[in-house]
């Protein structure tokens, strides 16, 4: 007597595995796709509040304040987005603002998110789109009024 699965069953295992496979690398590949601009914006917002932060701490009595005030949240703009990697094609002195106008102090960062081609592939999906679907811009703000 034979043992085992019946002819009729021969690739069955395959065909579910072909499936269950799908489902689990969309999932994957949504979680991994979504994250890196997840994790730019989480630094953007907090490079451009730590950037004004370290603005509060130059002494007003500077001369020339607010081209100063400019630099410090500059450099500490700078040194807070210094560890990410060059496939990205950030550059904080055209993706960056700082301006200081009228005791208002702004630290904007505005990323276009087709920098990240080179970084991320972008799957695009019938009946979908493009996967991640991201905004033209990442945008981060903080500012303090002094």
């Amino acid at each position: 007597m034979k043992t085992g699965l019946p002819h009729k069953q021969k690739g069955a295992a395959a065909i579910e595995f072909a499936l269950v496979f799908v489902i689990f690398f969309a999932v994957f590949y949504g979680i991994v796709s979504y994250s890196l601009p997840m994790l730019l914006m989480q630094t953007f917002t907090q490079s451009t509040s730590e950037a004004v932060r370290r603005g509060v701490a130059l002494d007003p009595a500077t001369a020339n304040y607010a081209t100063a005030i400019q630099n410090v949240a500059r450099a500490e703009l700078t040194r807070r987005l210094a560890w990410l990697p060059s496939a990205l094609n950030f550059n904080a002195a055209t993706d960056a603002t700082v301006t200081y106008v009228g005791g208002l102090l702004t630290v904007t960062i505005n990323y276009p998110t087709n920098k990240l081609n080179q970084a991320l592939p972008f799957l695009v999906l019938p009946g979908i789109g493009a996967v991640p679907n991201l905004p033209a811009n990442l945008t981060a703000s903080s500012s303090l009024q002094f």
